[in-house]
């Protein structure tokens, strides 16, 4: 039963649940790490591990994909970002940093909105799509749902492999002042796999795998000082509550199908490998993670993170954030910091006790002291909620 609370005469809200509230309780049986598995498999796609990069320009490169789909991840490349608008992105993404190097945040997101306005070269895209399938990754994009069907049919011509379709806020009919998008039909047309998202509930969640996607995003990228959606337009996703909620409607379309299975992507919230653990602990099969990941040597931020929304043109929805230290935004440089590589971030080895480093490792470590062998196992582990 749903726990209803009244917020005031005649008004009553849901009672939700974030990732920290939530804790996994360990059954009777544990086992070695070295008999876990993390691999999951998107349509006909496997994966070693349940990671996906968020695509923002801050994070993925060619380059960065390449990297995390060696070491058994998926880097989503944002097809509507710098990399489809300018030939020398590291020279504009210089330009940003040396702005917000400087405390002139609001001058840093003008120019990220001024970058983003350049138009969009198809040929620049495909060129970043054919080095990442010429190093024999997997090869996914994002659009926007306003661009989607514009943008589609010259992703298929370069040779994608997985369609993202995603915003802050996605339903399975886009409405706008030209057609409006309709993803069951749009979906049906395509011969590669559909992931779309964000959600935050089981109805639209239910909806999206109606379309025929493949997996749906469940939240926005949400994190604290680099997502500032709350503030800008009041909208919030509890994560642990938003999953489960997806879970349950990856149930309900699983009977309603007689058998198709619909992946539940967790997309905010998660910083350490303790939340992620808690994310598939509540029902996703794999995380899109953005600030764990921007601390790596690789990511083109060079230590700095902002989620894709932080470039809309009249109403950003994101900060830049300094990922060596998430909750300051004061004046920060590099220096001569050493980033770890995205192998360390991943796999280890950690000389902290946060949970920033070894994300994998945390998670295999996590399952194996909660007695469960693979994914789908451990989204029956026990769950307690903090009083």
């Amino acid at each position: 039963m749903r726990d209803m609370v009244e917020i005031g005469m005649g008004r009553t809200a849901r009672r939700t649940y974030e990732l920290d509230d939530v804790d996994i309780v360990p059954s009777r049986r544990t086992r070695s790490s070295k008999q876990v598995s993390l691999s999951w498999q998107l349509d006909a796609y496997r994966f070693e591990i349940p990671c996906l990069a968020h695509p923002t320009d801050a994070l993925v490169s060619p380059e960065f994909a390449i990297e995390l789909g060696r070491l058994g991840g998926l880097g989503v490349i944002n097809g509507e970002g710098l990399w489809a608008r300018h030939a020398d992105v590291s020279v504009k993404i210089d330009q940003l940093l040396e702005l917000v190097g400087k405390g002139g945040y609001e001058r840093a997101v003008a120019l990220l909105q001024e970058l983003h306005a350049a138009p969009m070269q198809p040929d620049l895209l495909a060129a970043a799509v054919a080095q990442v399938r010429a190093a024999g990754v997997t090869v996914a994009v994002r659009v926007s749902p306003q661009n989607a069907r514009a943008l589609t049919p010259a992703l298929l011509q370069a040779g994608i492999d997985l369609l993202v379709v995603h915003g802050t806020i996605i339903s399975a009919e886009h409405v706008s002042d030209g057609e409006p998008l309709n993803l069951k039909t749009f979906i049906a047309e395509l011969d590669v796999p559909v992931v779309a998202g964000g959600v935050s509930d089981h109805r639209t969640a239910l909806h999206l795998m109606r379309t025929g996607a493949a997996g749906v995003i469940v939240g926005y990228g949400s994190f604290p000082g680099a997502t500032t959606t709350g503030e800008v337009l009041g909208i919030e996703v509890p994560m642990a509550t938003a999953i489960a909620d997806a879970a349950a409607a990856r149930r309900d379309y699983l009977d309603e199908t007689g058998g198709r299975y619909v992946h539940v992507i967790a997309d905010g919230e998660i910083a350490t490998s303790g939340q992620l653990a808690k994310a598939i602990a509540c029902g996703a099969d794999a995380a899109m993670l953005g600030v764990p990941l921007a601390a790596a040597a690789q990511a083109p931020g060079r230590g700095w993170y902002w989620p894709s929304a932080a470039a809309h043109p009249s109403v950003p929805r994101g900060s830049l954030l300094h990922v060596d230290d998430p909750w300051d935004l004061g004046d920060q440089e590099d220096g001569d910091v050493v980033r770890p590589s995205l192998e360390r971030v991943l796999y280890g080895p950690s000389d902290e006790p946060f949970g920033t480093l070894n994300l994998v490792g945390g998670l295999r470590r996590s399952m194996a002291k909660a007695g469960y062998s693979d994914l789908k196992e451990f989204q029956k582990v026990g769950l307690s909620v903090r009083a």
